[in-house]
């Protein structure tokens, strides 16, 4: 072979390489990217959910092309990070520092998008977490404070208020959701003009609850489990308290959030929605 033949080759080869090396970069770079803020602290069922949801976050990731970066950083709360990525979940708690809400704000009002948890909307005034951010629990989530719970963690009916939204789209009319600790609030949803209620709790769940504080158990009532606000990019989930076997103090585990083929799809849709994925 000519030494002007072999640099053809070479050069052809370094060619072919480069362009196969640049299309499969191009084909396993991700779509959008996902940040989970967590303080997974105190309560162990939290913890339980914030490591689960650690664990199925990447491999929904994986399946759906997404990329999924999560920390117990609340200063990356800023809004030069969030830069960065085109939707924010709160597994757990909220922001508690004026600059982290007040990038939180910013970023949710210039297009960001916004999926929350369980916890992430409580407010209890006094507590460790009381309301004192209006925009967020009063505007933004339109709950308002904590009203109550049921206990123990179990599985509840839930009835889909709007098969055309794309987080709910094709879901039954009812499915069974995976055991957990429901919250009531003291803001009447249904009278918010700017929320869109996805699920609520079917009457047949009730009585709902096993105590053994008889305000523990709902016997009847309204309870939403789902919604979204129509000025935002944003949903709001109940799920996300495990059952823990806190009698015997082992701290075992007694149940799990996303084992439910039916719940772990909305969350997914839901996902897929915010990120402009799905209309």
């Amino acid at each position: 072979m000519s030494s002007l033949a072999y640099i053809v080759r070479t050069l052809l080869f370094s060619a072919i390489v480069c362009y196969s090396s640049n299309s499969f970069a191009q084909a396993n770079k991700p779509i959008f990217r996902v940040l989970a803020f967590y303080t997974a602290k105190n309560d162990q069922a939290h913890i339980s959910f914030v490591h689960e949801a650690n664990n199925w976050f990447p491999k929904i990731a994986a399946a759906y092309h997404f990329s999924y970066d999560s920390t117990n950083d609340w200063n990356k709360l800023n809004t030069a990070f969030l830069k960065q990525y085109q939707l924010i979940i709160f597994l757990d708690t909220r922001p508690d520092s004026l600059l982290q809400r007040a990038a939180f704000k910013h970023y949710m009002e210039h297009g960001g998008a916004w999926m929350g948890f369980h916890f992430s909307a409580f407010a209890l005034s006094p507590s460790d977490f009381p309301q004192n951010w209006d925009w967020y629990h009063n505007e933004f989530l339109g709950s308002g404070e904590y009203k109550g719970n049921t206990w123990r963690p179990t599985s509840a009916i839930l009835k889909v208020e709007d098969h055309y939204h794309p987080s709910s789209v094709k879901m039954p009319l009812q499915f069974s959701a995976s055991p957990n600790e429901w919250y009531s609030w003291k803001n009447d949803l249904r009278k918010n003009p700017n929320i869109k209620i996805l699920l609520s709790i079917d009457s047949a769940s009730f009585p709902l609850g096993t105590g053994p504080k008889p305000y523990e158990i709902w016997h009847s009532g309204d309870y939403p489990v789902a919604w979204t606000n129509i000025h935002y990019k944003m949903i709001y989930l109940n799920f996300g308290h495990n059952d823990i076997d806190y009698e015997h103090k082992s701290n075992k585990e007694l149940s799990f959030t996303f084992k439910n083929e039916i719940q772990d799809q909305l969350i997914i849709n839901s996902i897929l929605w915010l990120a402009n994925r799905m209309k």
